[in-house]
């Protein structure tokens, strides 16, 4: 699928995104139902490395894990997390050929200062926004197709004014989205889309549980004026218990087989990953 399918489907209503690490996640949200999903850099780090999302992965990392998923689910839109680029102009617009090359659909690019951290830790720093805005600029001049959102995280380091004025900037730059990620209140989502919603662009809203943001629905968010809501931790952070409780009944007792219905079973494992019969 490549970014023209994606704005189609921005062109008919929101997209609710959620996040994949590899190609079984992928595989699970599209059974599900949703329209696109989100390789996200958080997860990717927490299962490829068993690191957290502190500017450790690697470009040729998560293209390697993306360009899987995107093999193993072609009928899905797939945006892919690109922190800051990894590196100037022009590894930033490397980073998009790249993307492009393995059949990504989307490509996030951000303006911490690298070594960049998730979004809702503490301690962020961003560049000057001339140098983020020659990032996406480069980008812009070498896609072929691929929809570029363009991500600041200034609103914890600067403020929601500086974030919005350079949501404007990247709007004036051609790009298809704008995210600012962390706003801390519904009242704060409201400013932006009211800042925003006039520049003929994409709006994005990250739903992180335990984040700085407050839970919204997707509903809610298209009601402000989000067209696009990326869920990147909700399957990663559901697995944990789950496997927890398992392997403490297997460590415990020998055998799960007393707690087998929430188990998957192994024929309806066989088929989400394309066993039939």
């Amino acid at each position: 699928m490549t970014g023209d399918d994606l704005r189609s489907l921005l062109a008919s209503g929101s997209v609710s995104a959620p996040g994949v690490w590899d190609p079984l996640s992928a595989l699970l949200v599209q059974e599900a139902g949703f329209d696109a999903a989100f390789v996200s850099g958080f997860a990717v780090a927490g299962t490829m490395l068993g690191e957290p999302d502190i500017g450790l992965l690697t470009q040729t990392e998560i293209a390697d894990a993306a360009a899987r998923i995107c093999a193993a689910t072609p009928d899905l839109p797939l945006i892919v997390d690109a922190d800051t680029g990894y590196g100037d102009e022009r590894a930033a617009a490397r980073t998009a050929r790249l993307w492009e090359s393995f059949g990504a659909a989307g490509i996030f690019l951000e303006d911490q200062v690298f070594p960049k951290k998730c979004g809702h830790m503490k301690d962020k720093q961003v560049v000057d926004a001339g140098d983020w805005l020659a990032k996406l600029q480069a980008v812009l001049a070498v896609r072929t197709h691929l929809h570029v959102t363009a991500r600041t995280d200034s609103r914890a380091v600067i403020g929601l004014d500086e974030a919005i004025e350079r949501g404007r900037a990247a709007a004036d730059l051609g790009v298809d989205a704008v995210f600012i990620e962390a706003p801390q209140s519904p009242a704060e989502f409201e400013q932006i889309a009211g800042a925003l919603g006039d520049r003929g662009i994409t709006l994005v809203a990250n739903m992180v549980e335990g984040g700085k943001s407050p839970l919204l629905s997707v509903d809610e968010l298209t009601d402000m004026g989000f067209a696009l809501v990326i869920n990147p931790l909700t399957a990663l952070l559901s697995m944990i218990p789950a496997i927890r409780a398992s392997l403490a009944e297997l460590r415990a007792q020998g055998t799960v087989r007393k707690r087998l219905e929430p188990l998957a079973g192994f024929d309806d494992f066989t088929s989400v990953v394309g066993l039939r019969g």
